[in-house]
């Protein structure tokens, strides 16, 4: 199988283990990199929508690898590195926003403008 028909290729199976990986540990990683993500109102909103039932399968599972790829705890840039460390995350979760941008409602912004404000605790985030 060449690589560009792995990479075209949707495993159920696998989008499925992503989805509960990104379930169970998306908002404890958020919270403890809340004040570092630069990227937070992209990030909370690509996780509405990959959660939202409306949203095609192929979309969810570009949105679930993404959201993964930032949970993970080793990537290509650890993201305890000063400055550079989200940035690998940044650029995954930003091509996966792109490719799905017509699925990305602004029901999935508001959304995440509003629990950005929740969880900083503010009325103005």
């Amino acid at each position: 199988m060449t690589q560009t028909t792995e990479m075209t290729t949707l495993d159920p199976e696998r989008v499925e283990r992503e989805e509960r990986f990104v379930r169970r540990r998306f908002w404890d990683k958020l919270r403890a990199n809340l004040d570092r993500v630069p990227f937070l109102e992209d990030l909370i909103a690509a996780f509405y929508c990959a959660t939202d039932s409306a949203t095609p399968f192929k979309a969810k599972a570009m949105l679930f690898a993404a959201l993964a790829y930032f949970i993970m705890p080793a990537d290509a840039l650890p993201d305890w590195l000063l400055l550079a460390g989200f940035t690998d995350d940044a650029a995954v979760l930003a091509a996966a926003v792109q490719a799905v941008r017509v699925n990305m409602k602004d029901s999935h912004y508001e959304l995440a403008r509003s629990r950005i404000r929740a969880m900083k605790g503010t009325a103005d985030a």
